[in-house]
């Protein structure tokens, strides 16, 4: 029987997090694949969503969330970036970051319309166009310092292009776009009239070495234009709440909140309010669980660097981008697969996230959100392909 799957969703079967984690679970490997934190959040959250459970919060929330939390979404962003929003009318809460990446591509594109992504890139994004009918466009980052050429977004740019997505801090290798290419690309969204921006921002805490995260909706005449979307999970390290919100002009979002109805309706309730409260904590929180991060980075760093395998720059998010092309390695998809197995550690080839695979065909992607007993014990096995 040939499968009942629509063409257009038929390159998006199962993915590589789910294959290199039942990898990791037959061989009990350090599973370094998915980008997932093995500690709970704050305690003072968790026993928050455990009384919403109590208390009554387990009925529908209304459409865009409950009105604590998308008050604290707009409390958060004036207060970290400066940017005024309404929470009746410029916020709306979603399952999770996936849902508003789907719901905003299912709100603005329409079949045939382009849509420009920076590859390597989410997976999500992918199969988000697809659903829409859209046409991708992608620009690459440069291996090894990961440069963005300005030149080559403002040629992919057509009079069909409908969306620009940018994602910073960029998941899967951990570059923080700087003010200059932020400026750049807000250039060139301002010489077509009908281009969107969605600003995917959820690693927004996450960034290392004193660098600051610039919000695109911060950058001047960006702020009609744009679509930011965050969470919870990557911040508070809550993924299983699947709790995000998207903020922007309220056409936009209105837009949006038509399509988000029809997908999920609304997001869960009893979370919301420690959502709310988490968004609310002391800054000391953000910028500690960032530090805390980029210490786990240096133990991957340093590891990775003692079996002579260079790293990209890794600034923000979860993920350290690592070449094995000094180790012979020509297919990092085939090495992922052996890696479990003959050494005990998970790793995510780089080539699942973009359109040409041959550029990055020896890069793999590790994420560090671990505990840091776990990242020696992958440092310790990682050893042993030093010695191969």
């Amino acid at each position: 029987m040939t499968s009942p799957l629509v063409r257009r969703m038929q390159p998006f079967g199962t993915t590589v997090f789910a294959e290199m984690t039942q990898r990791a679970l037959r061989f009990d490997a350090v599973n370094l694949g998915q980008g997932f934190p093995d500690t709970d959040g704050p305690a003072e959250m968790r026993e928050l969503a455990a009384e919403g459970l109590r208390d009554g919060l387990n009925q529908y929330a209304p459409a865009r969330g409950l009105p604590v939390l998308r008050q604290a979404v707009a409390e958060h962003q004036d207060r970290f970036y400066g940017i005024p929003l309404d929470p009746e009318t410029q916020v709306l809460v979603t399952v999770g970051a996936t849902e508003a990446i789907a719901a905003a591509l299912l709100a603005l594109v329409e079949p045939g319309d382009e849509v420009v992504v920076v590859e390597p890139s989410y997976d999500s994004y992918d199969a988000s166009i697809a659903m829409a009918g859209g046409v991708r466009r992608a620009v690459p980052l440069r291996f090894p310092d990961l440069h963005l050429d300005l030149d080559a977004v403002r040629d992919a740019v057509t009079p069909r292009t409908r969306v620009l997505m940018i994602n910073s801090p960029h998941n899967p290798t951990g570059k923080v776009f700087d003010r200059a290419e932020l400026e750049g690309l807000a250039a060139i969204v301002a010489e077509h009239d009908d281009l969107i921006v969605v600003s995917d921002e959820v690693y927004e805490h996450l960034v290392f070495d004193g660098l600051q995260h610039v919000p695109f909706a911060t950058l001047p005449g960006m702020a009609e234009r744009t679509l930011t979307i965050s969470s919870v999970g990557k911040t508070f390290s809550l993924t299983g709440w699947k709790t995000g919100w998207v903020t922007g002009p309220a056409p936009l979002v209105d837009a949006v909140a038509a399509v988000k109805q029809f997908l999920s309706f609304v997001g869960v309730t009893h979370v919301q309010p420690a959502v709310a409260h988490g968004l609310r904590m002391p800054e000391e929180f953000f910028t500690g669980f960032a530090r805390e991060l980029q210490g786990k980075r240096d133990v991957l760093v340093e590891a990775l660097s003692d079996i002579g395998v260079p790293v990209s720059p890794c600034q923000g998010t979860y993920f350290v981008i690592a070449d094995f092309a000094p180790h012979g390695v020509t297919d990092a998809v085939d090495l992922c697969r052996r890696m479990p197995e003959e050494i005990g550690v998970v790793g995510v080839p780089v080539s699942v996230f973009v359109s040409d695979p041959a550029p990055v065909a020896s890069l793999v992607r590790f994420a560090f959100c671990k505990k840091e007993e776990v990242l020696r014990e992958a440092a310790r096995r990682l050893q042993r392909l030093g010695s191969a």
